[in-house]
């Protein structure tokens, strides 16, 4: 038995490292690029020295900066889902023991029921049965990783890592410098090939070989980076996943692409933060916490009898935003301004309280009502409505 788990744990290691074959690819090829640009080009082939300083410069800055965001990309571990959306020992026990898809789906509504849970499946919440817990919003389980990832996009084999929540601006912070570097480099090799390729006898040796190939990987890799750089620039404006984008996340109104848009800009900084001065730094910034998302998509208004849990969407001080309470038997009348209340299922609506002339002008109509006994055609005073009276016809009828 222990021979193997042995040979099962030597399989495992195995496959572990040979996900990190792609990572090691795009780092020997930056390598050799800089091997290619600053030895080759700049160094051997450059003949003015305001034109070395000003590509070895511009060069190195793009460098650092791929350098950087690759790194955040590879690195960052994945959001996990909290702890509070994963069943107990005791509802995991009924759950299992629960005969029927049907009595499957009850248990997971009561579980559901005080969770801030936007999205579901065309029968009822989202659970993960291998990670046991209901899925949040926009979260979905990652086979490769093993785990469930919020927000998760997809997992990508060039980082060796799932892109979600928690490092997607810096993916797309990656892809974007990753394009401009091959872009500088293709341009500012440019003339060197056209002069190698017209005059293949002038220089001599394996520098010219390093600048004409260097010149062909740029152009195919800054084809391959502006096509995805572009696609995921369009997702974080319409506030898409990848995966959302091929399936639509299904709410209680039904499926809806656009649920999470917010609107170009506010979608943006999103991901980005609002802080400018670190839009274009791999440095985490992106708002919420990969947990609750606000949507244009609420429940219908129901009658609370009972102390109702309210979350804020995009809270970032917890996973669960902090709960108030509210009581349908006190409500304040000079409250006004509109408050998002959960009815227990994790979906939010907007609720306004009656402001003092609506609540007046409802009373002076009812108290005159109850006084004359709903006299015929009787206008109440400073008030375009009218009242009718319908004894005559039930009368008659």
């Amino acid at each position: 038995m222990a021979g193997v788990n042995k040979f099962v744990n030597s399989c495992v290691a195995c496959g572990n490292a040979l996900k990190w074959i792609p990572v090691v690819f795009i780092v020997t090829v930056i390598v050799w690029s800089y091997y290619a640009y600053v030895v080759q080009l700049c160094f051997n082939f450059s003949v003015s020295v305001v034109q070395q300083v000003f590509y070895l410069v511009i060069y190195h800055v793009l460098l650092v900066m791929l350098g950087w965001s690759y790194w955040q990309t590879i690195f960052t571990p994945v959001g996990t889902v909290p702890k509070q959306f994963r069943l107990s020992a005791a509802d995991l026990e009924r759950f299992e023991q629960a005969e029927g898809l049907e009595a499957h789906q009850q248990i997971l509504e009561q579980i559901a029921r005080n969770l801030p849970a936007l999205t579901r499946t065309p029968i009822g919440p989202r659970y993960c049965e291998k990670c046991v817990h209901i899925k949040p919003d926009r979260c979905h389980h990652c086979s490769v990783c093993g785990v469930c990832v919020t927000k998760m996009d997809h997992h990508c084999p060039w980082v060796n890592n799932c892109v979600g929540f928690k490092n997607y601006k810096f993916f797309i912070l990656f892809l974007g410098y990753a394009f401009i570097y091959c872009i500088f480099v293709a341009f500012t090799s440019l003339p060197y090939f056209i002069q190698f390729w017209k005059v293949p006898n002038e220089v001599s040796g394996t520098g010219r070989f390093h600048v004409l190939f260097l010149f062909f990987v740029s152009i195919m890799f800054s084809i391959s980076l502006v096509s995805l750089w572009g696609y995921h620039i369009y997702l974080v404006l319409h506030n898409r996943s990848t995966l959302e984008a091929f399936r639509a996340p299904i709410f209680r109104s039904g499926p809806d692409k656009d649920g999470f848009n917010l609107g170009k800009y506010n979608n943006f900084v999103e991901v980005f933060g609002d802080r400018k001065s670190h839009w274009f730094l791999p440095i985490f910034t992106s708002l919420g916490d990969g947990i609750i998302y606000k949507s244009c998509h609420l429940a219908t208004p129901i009658v609370a009898s009972t102390p109702t849990t309210i979350y804020s969407s995009m809270e970032t001080s917890s996973p669960l935003a902090t709960a108030h309470t509210l009581s349908s038997h006190n409500p304040d009348p000079q409250h006004t301004t509109e408050i998002a209340v959960n009815m227990g299922d994790g979906v939010t609506f907007p609720q306004r309280h009656m402001d003092e002339d609506e609540d007046s002008l409802l009373g002076v109509r009812s108290q005159r009502w109850m006084e004359e006994g709903g006299a015929e055609n009787t206008r109440l005073e400073n008030n375009p409505y009218h009242v009718v009276n319908l004894d005559p016809l039930v009368q008659t009828a």
